[in-house]
């Protein structure tokens, strides 16, 4: 326990009076952890820290690489930034061995501060040195972080868009230039490239991969592609938000977990630009910072991710999961949350063009394509609204194209009172595009006016498309029922499909293969949202427990 002698014998308190430095023992938390510990995360709220023995190392994941930015050591203080500059930690502090640190919360550190001015100057002179020292936070943000990796190749080029959406969704920090562009050897630094070697990346050591895999290019910037150990006890298939809330709950719950991702976290929540009725971000969050939160979380707390990785086959009896590339690994339970794709117009022209002004969702990562250009969006969703209220802040104008005559079926009500407030965004209803043109990249397409009867060309810099989306279910194993739209059928409409064969009920996320479960958008169900699929990817974890009472209680039986 914290003494009132042991606290006055740090300069920092030194100032205080007997009875001051007593309310701070009252209050104060005694951390002790091991070498490798956290005392604080990125994103916790403000707090006083002291270390009162040992070392603290102050970090923060950049690119996915912790980087440490310095120590704090015994008698000296930790959190002074959060608390005169009101913000939670941007950066993380974890012991060099064994460490004990105190921990006043903000509340008490203010009521302290109220009554003993030095020691708040104190505390605020080193807050301010921090920040605007020689070697302060000012200096570091100053310095200019180089890439990971410059792309080179193509503006409208299918391979450069999919890559650079690839990095951006993995959260790597990349340059792409354009080999069209005046200056682009000063950028690429390294000879020229062949066009049939585009897209060509240049990594940070220099070296230069020339159109390279998607799991090649991961493996180059460090992310995990191979799976550690060859058995799990849940294994998720898909990395969205579903996924990644099961990743969370399972590696917290001491389940050896892993997630298996196709491209990267984030499923196609991860593409939307603002998610703004996602419980506890009142300002709105996007689909990548959330995934990239989440992410962050599961792996702090012990979950793999594996990413570019396919699935072929799983084997319903031994629950054996069979990688591409031969791997294959073995687990208890399973998990599937593999979301929706992106349904696709049947129009001449599309396949030939999409990538090349024509996109199925939408990505920040595309935004500074589209800046200065006229941007239209197919849907009527809160999907293509989100996207539209995002490029009107890039594009000089923004169209969306609704069949319906109406976006009060389908789009959320504060979605379309900011679009309609927005003005350079317009609304076509009764519309939809009856064809495409452009030779290397869209330039123009025909808009269908049902309503006039009519057909007109429109100047089209980008075309976004958001018609609904299908469950892609059909490499699944025969034994995992499913509905004619490819949606896996869970818990009571097992039941009542005749589907089920044991004693007990099936639990409400469960397949009709005991032990496998879904979560979110890939099973039957009527709520398409982040937040259902979230709660869905939870709950899955605690009926996983449950089975394996079950399986336990069977075996001692």
């Amino acid at each position: 326990m914290l003494t009132t002698d042991e606290l006055a014998a740090f300069p920092v308190f030194s100032g205080l009076r007997p009875d001051q430095i007593g309310e701070v023992t009252k209050h104060a938390a005694d951390i002790v952890v091991g070498s490798g510990q956290y005392v604080v995360h990125d994103g916790d709220e403000a707090a006083f820290y002291l270390v009162i023995s040992g070392v603290l190392e102050v970090v923060q994941t950049i690119d996915g690489v912790e980087k440490k930015f310095g120590e704090r050591r015994a008698g000296t203080m930790f959190g002074e930034i959060p608390l005169t500059f009101g913000m939670d930690f941007q950066w993380g502090a974890k012991a060099l061995g064994p460490t004990r640190v105190l921990r006043l919360d903000a509340r008490h550190y203010h009521a302290l501060a109220g009554e003993a001015p030095e020691f708040a100057k104190t505390v605020r002179e080193s807050a301010e040195y921090r920040v605007g020292g020689p070697k302060g936070m000012k200096s570091l943000v100053a310095e200019r972080r180089p890439p990971q990796v410059t792309m080179a190749g193509h503006r409208y080029d299918a391979t450069c868009v999919a890559l650079r959406s690839f990095l951006a969704r993995n959260q790597i920090h990349f340059e792409g230039v354009d080999v069209d562009e005046p200056g682009f050897m000063d950028r690429w630094q390294a000879p020229m490239p062949a066009d049939a070697d585009l897209p060509a990346f240049r990594l940070a050591d220099g070296t230069i991969l020339a159109r390279p895999p998607a799991r090649l290019l991961a493996e180059r910037l460090g992310l995990q592609t191979v799976p550690v150990m060859m058995d799990y006890d849940t294994v998720v298939v898909g990395g969205g938000p579903a996924g990644l809330a099961a990743a969370v709950y399972g590696a917290s719950e001491g389940l050896r977990t892993l997630v298996i991702e196709r491209e990267a976290p984030g499923g196609q929540a991860g593409t939307s630009s603002r998610i703004e009725n996602y419980l506890g971000f009142p300002n709105g969050i996007s689909g990548d910072d959330l995934a990239s939160r989440a992410l962050r979380q599961a792996k702090r707390l012990g979950a793999e991710i594996l990413i570019t990785r396919h699935i072929e086959k799983i084997d319903a009896d031994t629950r054996a999961i069979h990688l591409d590339c031969g791997d294959a690994v073995r687990t208890r339970t399973i998990v599937l949350a593999t979301g929706v794709s992106w349904r696709r117009l049947s129009i001449e022209g599309f396949d030939r063009l999409t990538g090349k002004g024509i996109y199925y969702g939408a990505a920040r990562s595309e935004a500074s394509l589209m800046q200065g250009l006229d941007v239209h969006l197919i849907g009527a969703g809160n999907s293509a609204g989100q996207a539209a209220m995002f490029f009107a802040n890039h594009a000089r104008s923004v169209t969306l194209l609704v069949r319906g005559q109406s976006l009060e079926k389908s789009m959320s009500r504060y979605l379309i009172d900011q679009v309609r407030e927005k003005s350079n965004i317009k609304v076509a209803l009764g519309c939809e595009v009856g064809g495409v043109h452009g030779d290397n990249h869209l330039t123009d397409i025909d808009i269908v006016d049902r309503g006039r009867g009519s057909v007109r060309r429109e100047t089209c810099g980008g075309l976004f498309v958001f018609i609904g989306a299908d469950a892609e279910t059909g490499w699944l194993p025969a034994g995992i029922v499913r509905n004619e739209r490819g949606y896996v059928l869970t818990g009571p409409d097992l039941l009542r499909a005749g589907h089920w064969s044991l004693d007990r009920d099936p639990y409400l996320l469960e397949t009709s293969v005991p032990g496998i479960f879904a979560a979110g958008d890939v099973r039957l169900g009527p709520v398409k949202r982040v937040a259902s699929a979230v709660g869905e990817g939870s709950m899955a974890i605690a009926f996983i427990h449950q089975y394996l009472r079950d399986l336990s209680g069977a075996g001692a039986s």
